[in-house]
């Protein structure tokens, strides 16, 4: 799925290196808004076109779940692009050792193949809901993450974090008892509830591959610069593709899909076109989410991914007209009210964080003055 990203204890949250602080200061104010507007539309447009044409695909007769999946990671090759224009410091980590290299190999394969299960889950789902409950349903992955943090790192539930976890779980229970009368063509009950679920358990999965990146970062990689997480991006959407393009194969789908090119609605240059666009949405919006994180900071990242959040089930109902009934449009205020209790409590620990920070600088500032008077003093 997308980099949405993630949000109280961010994947990509992280400590600049002296050398990416002396780049970034080198831009000028003009330039240095003009990069960050660029990566702003890469992350709300990347990521509400790859839900759209998601939908999109199987609403014009696209039938398989494993290349929806694939085409979520099968764009990882672009990834390099930025990776190879954006300088890196070529002492920002130390090499790591054999026994280090066995652990981030085992890394890259465990988490790639989460995210290739995680994939096919987000792709059940957008089969059998509409864009819009989808996107609302995604939201939920913010209350899964306060929920992992708790567990994996120790983080405390705050009132707000609680309040946006008990909000979002209204607002998922209520799509979850509504009927959706702009559900897809030929899609039953049972389908919906399938979607519902599957929707849900990605959103849980997603959160908890967040939480064991970061984890990553930490234990293993002893280093979130931009290069080591482009790195973690690049070679975990490789495994899953591999693993995708497996379950293509297994599952039989790769022989129905000449036949289900052939039969695609708007015809075969339009089915090709949609995946393609898809693919690289999806990494649009990954390069995205990295640069906000290198030019500004992981909770802007975060802002900006949770706005996507909400701007995808706009979208869908201009897109393909669906409608907005009660239970729906309260299902998105309640999301909204729990998107901002989120993003208030990040913004209350970024500040903490920083006041900290002065109060550490301020207290090392003025304990070196007693210790040069004390200095002049002996020597007088």
């Amino acid at each position: 799925m997308q980099d949405l990203a993630d949000i109280q204890y961010p994947i990509l949250a992280r400590v600049r290196t002296q050398i990416e602080v002396s780049t970034i200061s080198k831009l000028t104010r003009k330039r240095w808004w003009i990069l960050v507007g660029i990566n702003i539309a890469f992350v709300l447009l990347g990521q509400t076109a790859a839900v759209l044409l998601g939908r999109f695909y199987y609403a014009e007769g696209g039938s398989s779940m494993f290349l929806a999946t694939l085409v979520q990671t099968a764009g990882f090759p672009t990834l390099c692009i930025p990776l190879i224009l954006v300088p890196l410091p070529a002492n920002a980590s130390p090499p790591p050792d054999s026994c280090t290299k066995k652990n981030i190999a085992l890394i890259y394969l465990s988490l790639g193949v989460l995210l290739a299960g995680n994939n096919l889950l987000y792709a059940v789902g957008l089969m059998y809901l509409s864009a819009s409950t989808y996107s609302l349903i995604c939201a939920t992955q913010l209350a899964f993450n306060s929920v992992f943090s708790f567990f994996l790192k120790s983080q405390k539930f705050t009132p707000l974090i609680l309040n946006s976890v008990v909000i979002l779980t209204f607002s998922a229970a209520l799509l979850a008892l509504n009927d959706d009368s702009d559900t897809p063509a030929g899609v039953s009950k049972l389908d919906y509830a399938i979607g519902f679920l599957c929707t849900v358990g990605a959103s849980a999965v997603y959160a908890l591959l967040l939480s064991l990146m970061q984890l990553s970062f930490q234990k293993v990689f002893k280093s979130e610069n931009f290069g080591v997480v482009m790195r973690m991006q690049i070679y975990t959407s490789l495994v899953a593709t591999i693993v995708s393009i497996g379950g293509l194969f297994a599952s039989g789908q790769w022989r129905t899909l000449q036949t289900e090119m052939e039969n695609f609605d708007t015809g075969p240059p339009s089915f090709f076109m949609t995946l393609v666009w898809t693919a690289i949405s999806w990494q649009v919006c990954s390069v995205g989410v990295v640069g906000l994180i290198y030019l500004v900071s992981s909770l802007f990242s975060n802002v900006i991914s949770t706005v996507a959040l909400t701007v995808a089930p706009i979208a869908s109902l201009i897109v393909f007209h669906e409608s907005m009934n009660g239970a729906k449009a309260i299902a998105m205020l309640l999301a909204l009210w729990g998107f901002a209790s989120y993003l208030f409590q990040n913004y209350l620990d970024d500040r903490r964080a920083k006041e900290s920070d002065k109060q550490t600088e301020t207290d090392s500032g003025s304990s070196e003055i007693p210790k040069e008077s004390s200095c002049v003093v002996s020597l007088g």
